[in-house]
């Protein structure tokens, strides 16, 4: 059997790993949805430019032409 020592030990240890892991994975999460927030403030504009193009056109060259 093991050494109440050694036991202690590693109960120890293994709180810290458990503590370790949950930090990482909280870690984790904040990145993935600090990646997600970035394509969709990139993304969103560039998939709506589409649709307001063309007014947004000839809006500026009715500005142009006197």
């Amino acid at each position: 059997m093991l050494d109440p020592e050694l036991k202690q030990e590693l109960d120890t240890l293994s709180v810290k790993i458990d503590a370790a892991f949950q930090s990482a994975e909280k870690t984790r999460r904040y990145i993935l949805w600090t990646i997600i927030g970035s394509v969709l403030i990139v993304l969103l504009p560039l998939l709506i430019l589409p649709f307001f193009a063309g007014s947004l056109l000839s809006s500026y060259s009715s500005a142009l032409s006197f």
